[in-house]
């Protein structure tokens, strides 16, 4: 029995924390391997990434970021819920923490996000091509309403729903990451009401939590797909994207959002993530397995009747779907 074809987006995050990092994603992308980016506008490096996505005309987002270094727009220590008293967001585990607290006030987290959104239209002279969420702030309760308002009232159309079927059967994920992963499921699940009632779109599968780091494999990639692909009818196309973080680690004090460059992005780890993403091996079992690597566009252009990619109208697959049982 055939398998459904998958579309598939890669899409590598936090384009413009570093040059090193960056000069790995285009590496990524000029290789086939990232066919779409998502970018920190409050990155230290976040003007010569958007002339890199000029020069080689690479498919670039915005990655919202409420969680690391400092905001874009006019929030100040002391009159912001968003900052610490230095003057910087509250961290990955502090922010979601001050959101369940009720401590955030969410219009300075649409004043953000607007001021983000400008920033990108001043980089790349254009909208972005999707917006999604920096450590997945983008779909925490009250603040994904607010996130699915300003890009309705922006006119942006795609978004990352971070729903990632059989995390739970990953045994070697560490009792952390999948404490995480389980959290951010929770959230994107209940998200998929407010981005639906604001015209949201988002691919049918997400997989990147699993793979992430020093776990990233061809198997385990490929294994990931195969778990989104369960009890999807033969026949049918399934869209799908990857979250990925290529790159070369970085070197301090170059990097980062306004505090320099984190653990992760000085280690080894998304170097590790950019040889398995270029190497054949992978590219070559996707392919076996049915596996099109394509950008959001390839998707979004195509209508009834075409049947460019897939057996299967891709309209059908463009509409919010309900996550994985």
């Amino acid at each position: 029995m055939a398998r459904p074809r998958v579309l598939l987006v890669v899409t590598a995050d936090d384009f413009g924390y570093c040059p090193r990092r960056d000069e790995g994603i285009v590496e990524a992308f000029l290789a086939g391997a990232v066919t779409s980016v998502s970018l920190l506008v409050n990155g230290t490096a976040a003007e010569s990434a958007a002339e890199l996505a000029r020069r080689h005309q690479i498919p670039t987002g915005l990655h919202a970021n409420l969680s690391e270094g400092r905001p874009v727009g006019p929030a100040r220590p002391g009159a912001s819920s968003l900052l610490s008293p230095e003057g910087f967001f509250l961290g990955k585990m502090g922010f979601r923490e001050a959101v369940a607290a009720g401590d955030v006030a969410l219009p300075q987290v649409r004043e953000e996000l607007e001021a983000q959104l400008i920033r990108f239209r001043e980089l790349l002279g254009r909208d972005p091509t999707h917006v999604d969420g920096h450590q997945h702030v983008h779909v925490l309760p009250g603040v994904c309403q607010v996130f699915a308002e300003t890009l309705q009232t922006n006119g942006v159309r795609f978004t990352r729903l971070p729903v990632e079927c059989g995390v739970d059967r990953c045994a070697w994920l560490e009792a952390p990451a999948q404490a995480f992963a389980r959290a951010v499921e929770r959230d994107a699940r209940a998200a998929v009401g407010p981005f639906s009632r604001h015209g949201l779109r988002w691919t049918d599968a997400f997989v990147g939590l699993s793979t992430c780091g020093r776990h990233m494999s061809a198997h385990r990639v490929s294994g990931a797909l195969a778990w989104a692909l369960e009890g999807i009818p033969t026949g049918h196309t399934l869209t799908a994207e990857l979250m990925a973080h290529p790159g070369y680690p970085s070197v301090p004090p170059a990097g980062g959002c306004g505090e320099g460059p984190d653990a992760f992005s000085c280690s080894w780890e998304r170097l590790h993530e950019l040889r398995v993403l270029t190497a054949p091996t992978l590219r070559a079992r996707l392919a076996q397995e049915g596996v099109q690597l394509c950008t959001l566009h390839n998707l979004d252009s195509k209508r009834p009747g075409e049947g460019v990619l897939g057996e299967a109208s891709l309209e059908t697959f463009l509409e919010p779907s309900p996550p994985c049982p």
